[in-house]
Parts: C-alpha cells; structure tokens; sequence
C-alpha cells in the first residue's frame, strides 16, 4: 500500500484521497479475512460497527464546540490586529507617530507574523494545541495593553526615540503572538473534521470558518466607529480588544485538541493503526504506536504543489494587507471622510471577503476538490478590478467606492481563506502523510508564513509612496 502511495504521488489530491480510502479498505479485509483463516489474531477496525457508530456520535457533537472556539480564537487575533489601523489616523495626529513609523510598525508586525506562523504550525504539532493557541491570546492582549501603557503616559513627549523604539518592539513581539491562531486553529479544525462528510464538504466548511477574520475586522471598525462616535477617548478602541483577548485564552484552554485525547478513534488513526500492523507482519516485530511523529518543514515542502502555493499565497497576502493596514487611513486622507465614516466604508471590504472564501469553498467542493481552477478564476478578474482601482479610485463618489471595495474584497478573500485552510488540509492530506495529523498546522505555518513575509516586503514601499 505505501509502495502504491508513493508511486502515484503526482496524481491531484482528491484523486489520491479515493485511492488511499481503496488500499486502506483492502488491507482491512484483508486482516479480517487473516484472523478468520486464524494466522492473525488482529481484527480491522472497520467491523466493529457499533464502536464506530459511537465514535462518529462523538466526533459530531464535539464538532460544533470545536468549531465555535477556533473560530472566536481567530476572530480575537483580528479584532486585536485590526484595530490599530482603525486608530492609524489618530495615533499619527494626537500621539505625533509619523508615518514613516507606522509604516515601519507594519512591516516589523509582517515580518515576525512570517517567521511566527511557520514557528506556531510546527509548535501545534509538537505540544498542545490549545495550550499554543491560548498563549497568544493572552500574548497579544498584553501587548495591546503595553501600547494603551506608552499612550496614556506620553512615552513620546519624554523621548521621541523612546516612544518609538517601544511601540515598535512591542509590535515586534505582537506579531509572534498573532501567528499562532492560523496555522494552529487550522490544525485543530482539520483533527475534529475528519470524517468522510466533513472532507467531502472540506472547502465550504473553511470557507465558513474562514469568516472568523472578518467578523474581527468588521467587529474592529465598528467598535472604534462606536468609540470615537462616543466621544471616548481613542486608546479605548485598543483596551477592549485587549481585554477581550485575554479572556477568550481563558475559554481555549479548555478545548480539547484531538478526537484521539478522549479516545475518538478517526480515520486517521485507523489508516496509522492499519500501517502499523502492516509493518508488523513484514517485520515480525511487536511495534507499538506511539503516536503521529510530528512532520518536519522539509517533508511537508516536499508535498507536491506545497511549494507553489505557498509563493503564490504572498500576493494575495500583500494585497489584502496592504488594503487592511492603509484603507482607513487612505479614505481620511485623500478623500476627506471623517474617521467614524471612514472606518465603516473601509468596513465594506472585509464584508465582502467572507462570501469569497464560502464561494470559492463551495464551487471547489462541487468539482471534486479542484480548488486551483477556481482560485485562478478570481485571480483573473482580481487584476481587472485592483487596475482600475489604482487609476480610477479618487475620481469614483461614495456609492461606486462601496460597490468597488466590496468585490474587491469577495475577489481577494475567497482565494486568501481556501489556500490558507481547505487547501492546506489538501495538502495535509496527501498521501505521503497520510495517517500524519500532526502535519496541517506545519503545513498551514509554512504557507502563511511565506505569504507573510513577501507581504512584509511590499509594505515597505507603502509609507513612503502615501
């Protein structure tokens, strides 16, 4: 069976999901038929129907928690990563950054997020997930509430090279924190949904999960919209946030990561059970399983197609996030809204990017995994839109803006969410691993990370071209 796998390795991913399901079932029967004839004393797990019943009752009822804690985790990582650029404005015009610095702070926030994802993806395959995914929660509201500390003291009017050093460094460490809720809640999502209706469903599953970015993006606008509509002072649009953070780390700490940690046996613990006696009978040894060995970063580059698009995904990364960090700050500017007004139109673009994944997740789904073809789609009709954007942007009246940044966002989301979640779990599930769940969340680092860090080069050019 490993011997087929590894010979086939260039056939497209949801193809080789059908044949690896084909050997796995054969090897069943065939160590069912073993014990029957009495050379074998194993019995596949397949027959044991009402075990397997009971698993999958399991499995299902644990779905939804599993689903709503991942997806509140991300959504936390935005709300706190995005209301900085709600507030972008403000920090530039009452704290006295110049935007040189906050250009700078983007590019440092980039730069550790890169080299972040692909440390927390290999972190979520070696220790515990949950543990991993609640570090940078309460991580990153601390943070938030370091910046709150050098606001509310001044740290600029004591030195100018102090008080930008500190937000800087304190930047520096939020982007390592922030890193940990992608690959890491991706990983944890691919464990729980494993079953044949899940992968069947894979791409409008995460396109759904997917909107948990969004909602914190959206949720972030309106809370600053709410906050300076108020009167409050603007350091509040950042205290919530933080507080909000810490308190959903509380919660995550008591998610469980695996189905197997409570004895839910999956499929892809019988497919590695099925490995494992297929090794013992040809060794005649009395191995034991002792788990899934972590992946390392160069068997999990190594998958066929990781590479491109782990290159691939750095475009749209740099352009959604030079649209995520700059668009408040751009509508101010250039287009005279105040920062209430501004927030909620730049708002208009991460709406429009949650259709986009549960689109491309779903139309995928229908043509039996093909998520490439669907993805060049929107790349294609991307490029039309982001062109006449860059020439047409100031001359368009509010209405025209809002429809713009709408399918802007449907036309950058929908490929941004797949790649980064169904097609890591494609990737995760590659024959070569297969029976290795303790790969997606390498997988998932090791694409976001490289998307991050050729974001983090374009950003540069950002501050000085504005």
């Amino acid at each position: 069976g490993v011997q087929i796998r590894s010979a086939l390795h260039f056939y497209p991913a949801f193809v080789l999901r059908d044949i690896d399901l084909l050997i796995v079932s054969f090897l069943q029967i065939k160590t069912a038929t073993m014990g029957a004839n009495g050379h074998s004393e194993s019995t596949s797990l397949v027959h044991n129907s009402k075990a397997d019943e009971e698993n999958m009752r399991k499995l299902k009822a644990y779905q939804p928690w599993a689903f709503f804690v991942t997806f509140g985790g991300y959504f936390m990582a935005h709300f706190s990563r995005k209301c900085y650029s709600t507030v972008k404005q403000q920090l530039q015009e009452k704290a006295g950054y110049s935007p040189l610095i906050l250009s700078e702070m983007d590019t440092v926030f980039m730069g550790t997020y890169a080299a972040g994802n692909i440390i927390s993806g290999k972190l979520g395959d070696t220790f515990n997930p949950t543990t991993v995914l609640a570090i940078g929660l309460f991580g990153s509201g601390t943070c938030l509430f370091l910046i709150n500390i050098s606001l509310w003291f001044d740290f600029l009017s004591f030195s100018l090279a102090l008080g930008n050093f500190f937000i800087i460094a304190v930047y520096f460490l939020f982007g390592f924190f922030q890193s940990t809720g992608g690959p890491v809640g991706t990983a944890v999502m691919g464990n729980w949904f494993c079953d044949k209706k899940s992968i069947e469903n894979r791409g409008l599953i995460f396109g759904l999960w997917t909107c948990h970015q969004y909602c914190g993006d959206v949720t972030a606008a309106l809370c600053t919209a709410l906050v300076l509509g108020a009167g409050f002072n603007y350091t509040w649009a950042l205290f919530i946030p933080a507080l909000t953070n810490i308190g959903w780390g509380i919660l995550t700490l008591k998610l469980v990561a695996d189905p197997a940690d409570v004895g839910i046996i999956t499929p892809e613990v019988k497919i590695r059970m099925e490995k494992l006696k297929a090794k013992q009978a040809e060794t005649g040894s009395s191995a034991v399983d002792e788990g899934p060995a972590p992946i390392s970063y160069k068997a999990a580059l190594q998958i066929p197609m990781m590479a491109q698009y782990a290159f691939a995904f750095g475009f749209f990364k740099l352009t959604n996030y030079v649209l995520f960090f700059w668009l408040p700050y751009f509508l101010g500017k250039h287009f005279d809204f105040d920062p209430v007004t501004a927030n909620l139109i730049a708002s208009l673009y991460s709406v429009g990017m949650m259709p986009g994944g549960i689109i491309v997740g779903y139309v995928s789904d229908v043509f039996g995994g093909r998520r490439a073809s669907v993805i060049g789609v929107f790349m294609s009709m991307l490029f039309v839109f982001l062109f006449i954007f860059s020439k047409k942007s100031e001359e368009l009246n509010a209405s025209a803006l809002l429809v713009m940044l709408c399918i802007m966002g449907i036309l950058v989301g929908g490929p941004n969410n797949i790649i980064t979640s169904a097609v890591a779990a494609d990737l995760a599930s590659h024959p070569s691993v297969r029976g290795n769940n303790k790969s997606l969340g390498t997988v998932t680092g090791l694409i976001n990370g490289c998307g991050a860090i050729t974001a983090s080069i374009g950003l540069l050019a950002v501050g000085p071209l504005q």
